[in-house]
């Protein structure tokens, strides 16, 4: 539990927050909405709610940028952007963070030759843990910049980002479903097929759902149904989620049926931010592993093969579905996962039907020992077993990284337990994660 709870409205009370850390000797963690699935944004120290920073500062239509407080949600800042005729370039699934989580965590939408979001940020504005006001870009302080655009709140309190945006567009999304195999080996083509690809794979039914979507100036055309989102795609596929917590069996039974309702081609033409979203429908565990894109198609094979042997035994693991593969552009950012290398990005699941826990620690400790073996890197907002040593042989600028940390913030304000224990190497029950309840 944090010591003490904060919410700001403007930069002068952050600042006599900051102010009142150093006087105290504690530390702060910057909280969004509080969506990672790990302890990122816990503390036991100060925890600054940065809801109500959710300003538009700034948009420029004709160079196409928009500078905005940290705490703006992207749902919001979509709706902001849209009235100026202007879109963020690309999008995850989700729209639920605020900018300044998914700056500091290298958050991913899906295309081959589009980077992470945080490549498409031009400039920050900080306070640091000494109080003074810093703005950073590829220009000015480019250390700073580039230890912060994924810098896990770690290197000062990000007050305004200013990011590069486009003229507002549609997405022509075409969904198919595939065989394994086929995806497998044809994965460069289908990749290589649209501007955002896209897969979500269903393992027990051997399938994988492909999405392949293109800028386009078609009408709008949406195949949303009351029936399939709301009576089946909802309700009914949570019941039997709730069967399978008991029976883990139904579990298998659950994925073809439901690759079996999707199995049908479908064509949507919609605002781009609709098109990139998903609706997550559950509560849920999860972990998101990438690996270089040159590694994918061994990596799919070795999973499928572990799958096929869980499903083989009778008391294996039956995993919930889909399986979630997306791809990003190489970049420089120094902690980024795709730092240097066109990346593949897979993901795995462990809904919780009506919000009851699930088992997921021995599924997700298997996921991430194969994905490790094909040089896999978690996603830093999702919880992950590696210490320093690891991500130091992942990361060719990590010492860099801790260096810029030790510069700006020698005595550690910003440093929670997630940070310590990560990036520092801290040890002990002070340091353990303090989110998810343990199950076997």
């Amino acid at each position: 539990m944090p010591l003490a709870v904060f919410e700001p409205e403007n930069e002068e009370q952050c600042a006599l927050i900051l102010e009142l850390a150093r006087r105290e000797g504690k530390t702060v963690r910057a909280a969004g909405i509080g969506h990672s699935p790990s302890d990122l944004a816990c503390t036991t120290g100060f925890m600054l709610r940065t809801e109500k920073l959710c300003k538009i500062i700034e948009v420029n239509s004709e160079k196409h940028y928009v500078v905005a407080q940290a705490g703006i949600t992207l749902n919001a800042l979509h709706a902001e952007l849209d009235a100026h005729g202007l879109a963020m370039i690309n999008v995850g699934s989700i729209s639920d963070q605020t900018l300044g989580g998914v700056v500091t965590t290298a958050s991913h939408g899906s295309g081959i030759t589009y980077p992470v979001l945080s490549n498409h940020v031009l400039s920050l504005t900080l306070l640091l843990a000494d109080g003074s006001r810093v703005r950073c870009s590829r220009q000015e302080h480019s250390d700073l910049f580039l230890a912060s655009i994924c810098g896990l709140g770690s290197t000062g309190l990000i007050l305004d980002v200013t990011l590069d945006v486009e003229p507002a567009f549609r997405l022509k999304e075409v969904q198919q479903s595939l065989e394994f195999d086929d995806v497998v080996r044809n994965l460069d083509s289908l990749v290589h097929a649209a501007q955002h690809v896209r897969f979500w794979w269903f393992p027990q039914a051997g399938v994988l759902r492909v999405s392949s979507a293109d800028r386009t100036a078609e009408p709008k055309h949406t195949v949303d149904t009351w029936l399939w989102h709301s009576l089946v795609g909802y309700h009914l596929i949570q019941f039997l989620l709730f069967l399978g917590r008991y029976a883990t069996s139904l579990n298998s039974w659950i994925c073809i049926f439901t690759a079996w309702l999707d199995r049908g081609k479908t064509v949507a033409v919609d605002d781009s931010h609709r098109i990139f979203n998903l609706d997550c429908k559950f509560p849920h565990f999860t972990t998101e592993w990438a690996i270089p894109y040159d590694n994918a198609r061994a990596c799919l094979r070795e999973l499928r093969a572990w799958l096929d042997e869980e499903q083989a035994d009778p008391s294996g693991l039956r995993p919930h579905f889909p399986i979630e593969v997306r791809f990003t552009e190489a970049d420089d950012i120094w902690l980024s996962p795709s730092n240097g290398q066109r990346t593949c990005w897979i993901g795995i699941i462990q809904y919780k039907p009506y919000g009851l826990n699930v088992p997921y620690r021995k599924l997700f400790a298997r996921f991430e020992d194969i994905l490790a073996r094909h040089g896999g890197k978690p996603h830093w907002a999702k919880a992950h077993r590696l210490r320093p040593d690891a991500l130091r042989r992942l990361y060719p600028r990590f010492d860099d990284f801790v260096r810029v940390l030790e510069d700006v913030d020698p005595h550690g304000m910003f440093r929670n337990e997630y940070v310590q224990r990560h990036v520092f190497g801290k040890q002990g029950p002070e340091y353990d994660e303090r989110v998810f309840k343990r199950l076997q």
